[in-house]
């Protein structure tokens, strides 16, 4: 795996920030695009723009095929058992709100249970809070170890004969830990509870095997992939997605439709109303192939190799605190830390100044800050095309960063 190699095909990095090279530490918010899906959206644009499955002309027949090619390519990089249980959606908010909406809120009742995480991403969080709301279901939470770990004999106290509904992170955007999903999902199963993951953080890294983890559904996000904005996918057991509702109503969904009443089409396209997202599913199409040319289990070890290397030469840092497993192998690529006295976005504003981009905030995960009994943290996240010299240059960063607040607070 040559990243200098892999660095060039990727346009957005050859740049200067502030008169420095641009050191990408933020692809867990989202990763940057390769040339190839670049080019192949312009490409749609460019030579077959049209809508999907309504035309009867060429081009409408080209945009229909690259579509539906997209949808397959999606089912083998995921191992779904076919097409239909893969929606395409505009990312993995949308894909949990659709189960929120056309599962939890149609098939749970007063008194079940919904159990999730206290790590999860304000998207895996509110809308079972609202869900639980609008149904009388209640909600609670597999507590986590101090490591930043969850261990299996909480999630079975915390699981009963009215669970009803898991969901759970496959990736904590903030500890990158990694969640034992196969062996939590068994758990429910026994219980005879229905579990759905959120995948946007595991995707991009991880082999993905909805069949081995045997999830009933799960979430993911293209532009975290290294594909464009605006495209995800749920990914749903055709047994339960037959049994809920559309989402959304308009075009493209239907069956047929009278003055009074409707019929909706066949999965996965009864959840697709209206136009989809035609060139961002094209684009996630070829990042598939790209990830896949790289190879999932490549990138997995460079992202451990990575994460290794930062926790070793963040720690020497005095005055740092790291938040989450610190060993790489439980954990994805991604380190979250705070600097003592600095507030983490003062802490970015000083790295972006030196060309280093990182995260600063809650990362949308509040009830975790709370936990970590912080407002806010720092979070470095590596991908392909990142290097040992990028922690270098983020380590020099935040020592250049302290030297400086310390000499503004003498």
């Amino acid at each position: 795996m040559n990243i200098q190699e892999i660095k060039e095909h990727f346009p957005i990095l050859d740049q200067k920030i502030n008169g420095h090279p641009l050191t990408y530490l933020d692809s867990s918010a989202t990763s940057q695009k390769p040339i190839t899906v670049i080019e192949a959206i312009e490409n749609y644009y460019r030579k077959y723009n049209s809508n999907v499955h309504r035309g009867a002309h060429t081009l409408g027949n080209l945009a229909t095929d690259a579509y539906e090619n997209a949808r397959e390519k999606v089912k083998e990089f995921i191992h779904a058992r076919e097409s239909a249980e893969v929606v395409f959606t505009r990312g993995t908010t949308n894909s949990l709100n659709l189960v929120a909406q056309c599962y939890v809120k149609e098939f749970l009742k007063e008194g079940d249970e919904i159990l999730i995480t206290l790590m999860e991403h304000h998207s895996n969080l509110i809308p079972w809070q609202q869900a639980a709301k609008a149904t009388g279901a209640i909600l609670k939470f597999i507590p986590i170890q101090p490591d930043g770990t969850i261990q299996l004999n909480d999630v079975e106290d915390a699981i009963t004969s009215r669970t009803k509904f898991v969901s759970i992170t496959h990736v904590s955007n903030v500890l990158g830990t990694i969640l034992p999903v196969k062996q939590i999902a068994e758990i429910a199963h026994r219980h005879g509870a229905v579990i759905c993951v959120d995948a946007a953080q595991s995707a991009p890294h991880l082999e993905i095997n909805v069949q081995d983890l045997d999830c009933d559904f799960l979430a993911i996000s293209g532009h975290k992939m290294a594909g464009p904005t605006g495209i995800g996918v749920l990914y749903g057991k055709k047994g339960l997605l037959e049994k809920m509702s559309p989402y959304e109503y308009g075009g493209e969904m239907i069956d047929f439709v009278d003055l009074y009443d409707s019929t909706w089409k066949e999965l996965p396209w009864k959840f697709e109303g209206g136009t989809p997202n035609i060139a961002g599913a094209i684009g996630l199409a070829t990042a598939i192939d790209f990830l896949q040319q790289v190879g999932l289990d490549e990138i997995r070890c460079h992202e451990q190799t990575l994460v290794k290397y930062a926790l070793e030469e963040l720690s020497s840092i005095e005055g740092i605190s790291i938040y989450g497993p610190m060993e790489s192998k439980d954990r994805s690529g991604l380190v979250t830390f705070n600097l003592q006295d600095v507030h983490p976005h003062d802490l970015a504003t000083i790295l972006d100044a030196d060309g280093i981009a990182i995260r600063a905030g809650h990362h949308c995960c509040q009830p975790l800050m709370k936990w970590l009994n912080v407002s806010a943290t720092a979070r470095a996240s590596f991908y392909i095309y990142n290097t040992e010299e990028d922690i270098n240059e983020l380590v020099n960063g935040i020592k250049h960063a302290k030297t400086y607040f310390q000499n503004v607070l003498a």
